[in-house]
């Protein structure tokens, strides 16, 4: 347990729990549809030891698709950046919401930052809305689409909130991302770690609880497994930003609501977003199935 106090980012969480299926590690497509109304930038992290994909990271614009294969034996993270540009003194490239600290498009080995970190829910945070659909896949029964369609931004906490000054046809000011309550006051409590570090002691908050009713199945703190769990075996996956419906129109920021956790090029976890004004998704790979968190 003591693995998903590291979980705790900006988005809304999905189940972390792996399940164990037998059979073989397929390769995987994971094809990223971008429907909002601004681009944004896919980031992919390999895990250690894990063979790597064919980028870390692009950019995608409004209506536009485009397929990452995933080899067999994969193991990563894939989330969604936002409010990104580079700077034209240093041509250095940053992102207000799901920064990889690489300073180019391509995230090389660095992870997302809150909020829009990955393979997360409400943990970490919200800056986007997205769905995650399995093709083909075979779950016995729960093999299912899973994600945040919600815009969290309008109803996120003042004391949550990222806000971006910038204003412009495709990013609008105000709200881009909404923060954990983890990220925003790293408390125990909040972060399910120390003496709160167990099921029995780390409870929903205000917080969790708000996001949690916005985003059923979602994971919205560290042990929120029950409804957020997702197990799919030998699947491709569509993973779409701004699902309609959506009023995600305004933000930049995408919905931190949620990330995949991917094993094994076959198998796939989504864990959910957390409190973010983003959407920020990662795919962890895991021996055989797939699994949503």
């Amino acid at each position: 347990m003591a693995a998903r106090a590291h979980h705790l980012s900006l988005v809304f969480l999905l189940s972390v729990l792996v399940l164990s299926l037998p059979g073989v590690v397929f390769p995987a497509t994971f094809t990223f549809v971008n429907q909002c109304g601004y681009t944004v930038w896919p980031g992919l992290l390999s895990s250690a030891g894990s063979p790597q994909v064919s980028t870390t990271g692009f950019a995608l614009n409004p209506g536009e698709s485009i397929p990452v294969s995933a080899p067999a034996s994969w193991s990563g993270r894939m989330w969604g950046r936002t409010v990104c540009s580079q700077d034209s003194a240093s041509g250095r490239f940053t992102c207000l919401t799901g920064d990889c600290g690489s300073g180019t498009v391509e995230c090389g080995g660095g992870g997302g930052a809150p909020p829009a970190p990955p393979a997360k829910g409400p943990l970490d945070g919200y800056n986007l809305p997205m769905l995650v659909a399995p093709q083909g896949g075979i779950g016995g029964g729960n093999c299912t689409t899973t994600g945040c369609v919600a815009d969290l931004n309008g109803s996120c906490p003042s004391e949550l909130k990222v806000v971006s000054a910038v204003s412009s046809s495709s990013v609008g000011g105000g709200c881009v991302a909404c923060r954990s309550a983890c990220e925003a006051f790293r408390e125990a409590k909040y972060c399910c770690s120390g003496e709160y570090g167990t099921p029995d002691t780390c409870k929903p908050s205000a917080y969790s609880e708000l996001f949690k009713s916005a985003c059923p199945r979602a994971y919205s703190y560290a042990y929120d497994d029950g409804t957020s769990t997702f197990t799919c075996a030998s699947a491709d996956y569509i993973i779409t930003f701004c699902p309609a419906p959506s009023t995600s129109k305004k933000s930049s920021g995408g919905a931190v609501a949620g990330n995949l956790l991917v094993s094994g090029a076959g198998n796939l976890r989504h864990t959910p977003l957390q409190f973010v004004c983003s959407l920020v998704i990662s795919l962890v790979a895991i021996s055989q199935p797939w699994r949503f968190h």
